[in-house]
């Protein structure tokens, strides 16, 4: 089993797009990328923490390759929008690649060039890769988000 690591916004929003997929195994969102140890989403919210909100994907590399993920990755937010997804505004809603290995970076920053040469978006991306830290599981009323309260 892999893993891999991204913040794209809200992860609420996140979790069922990438939950959907074939090869997916698992999807858990929570926070990651901040100074404070197990953090609160109250704490994460008041963006003292440094916290993005993100997911951690299971995936079987057999089944479904990292370049699929990141594909899925970019294709389910605007990597333009500094700090911010649709309505959702501050640091813990930037978009970042929190990479597990060398061949993750690798593939990621290969993809993010890929994407700036396709000139695809007008303004320049801003998506941070960066190696992953400790993954901080979100509170139970936050996993399965939509599933639980009938929105997908």
């Amino acid at each position: 089993m892999a893993s891999a690591t991204f913040a794209a916004g809200c992860f609420w929003c996140v979790e069922p797009v990438f939950r959907q997929l074939k090869g997916v195994n698992d999807v858990q969102v929570g926070y990651i990328g901040g100074h404070t140890e197990n953090p609160s989403y109250e704490e994460v919210c008041s963006k003292k923490t440094g916290h993005a909100e993100a997911v951690e994907v299971s995936y079987d590399a057999e089944e479904i390759s990292y370049e699929a993920l990141l594909e899925v990755f970019w294709m389910s937010h605007d990597p333009t929008t500094l700090n911010r997804q649709g309505p959702d505004i501050g640091t813990q809603y930037r978009s970042a690649i929190f990479y597990h290995s060398l061949a993750q970076k690798h593939a990621a920053e290969a993809s993010k060039q890929l994407l700036e040469d396709s000139k695809r978006f007008f303004n320049p991306i801003v998506t941070e890769i960066v190696a992953a830290t400790t993954f901080y599981r979100a509170e139970e009323y936050h996993q399965q988000y939509h599933a639980k309260h009938g929105i997908l």
